[in-house]
This record gives structure tokens, sequence and C-alpha cells, in this order.
């Protein structure tokens, strides 16, 4: 029987939880996601919880967020002037907004609070500092 392994191009369908049970993404109903095991395209949790499955396993993995979007860093939450916004701008609370770093580098944030004199934005991604569940069932392996 051939299990996935590092180079093969897999689909898998998926549900991802948070500790707490919140569904925060899931392919059920759609289409599974397809990927090249060892490519980086999706968290290194993720890869090798579908190492060493054959097609048609499922199973559930735990990632703790050091294997999936890292822990939650302070210095990515940044509070810039309102002023620096255009005025017709909509700025709500969980949104995102795009900016450039120095570097040129396009990084989106996500809008944490509003307020006359400031918006606190936070470049960390909305996953960072969870620990992740998914239920992972493999449908194919393509090579």
């Amino acid at each position: 029987m051939t299990t996935a392994q590092n180079g093969n191009r897999v689909r898998v369908h998926y549900t991802g939880r948070l500790d707490d049970g919140e569904v925060f993404d899931s392919s059920q109903g759609g289409t599974p996601l397809s990927f090249t095991i060892g490519s980086g395209q999706v968290i290194s949790g993720f890869e090798n919880g579908v190492i060493g499955m054959a097609a048609g396993d499922t199973k559930t993995v735990h990632i703790p967020c050091s294997d999936a979007y890292g822990e939650h860093r302070s210095d990515g939450v940044l509070q810039v002037p309102r002023a620096e916004f255009p005025p017709n701008m909509p700025l709500e609370v969980g949104s995102s907004v795009q900016g450039q770093q120095q570097s040129g580098q396009t990084v989106t944030f996500t809008i944490m609070a509003v307020s006359d004199e400031s918006v606190t934005l936070d470049a960390n991604h909305p996953l960072a500092g969870k620990d992740l569940t998914f239920d992972l069932t493999l449908v194919s392996i393509e090579g």
C-alpha cells in the first residue's frame, strides 16, 4: 500500500479546530486541499500529519502553535496615527489592511482597535499563538 511521503502531491479533506472546538476552516463539502509534501505550501504540522497516510485513511492531529503559525509576537502589534489613513477609508475592527515595509514587501495587518487618535494593527497571522487540531482524510496521492 502506497503511503504519502515527502515530494508526493496529495489531496486532503480537512477540518481545523481550535482548542475550544471552534471550527476555523474546513474543506468538507468543497474541493480537497492539494499540495506537495515538503514544499512549504502548508504549515509543517499539517504536512507531518499527512506523511504515512494511505488514500482513504483518516486521522486527527494536534499541532502546537510552534508547528503552525508560531507564537503571537508583541512586536507585530503597532499603533499608527489615525491621520496616516485616508479620511474616507473604512477602518473596522477585525478587517484587514495592507501596508509596505521599508524593504517594499507587502504586509497584511488585522485592525485590532480604532480611536480618533490611532489605529492598532496586528501583523501576526490570526492563528498565531494557537494550538490547532485537524481532522484529516487523505483523498489521493498523485506521485
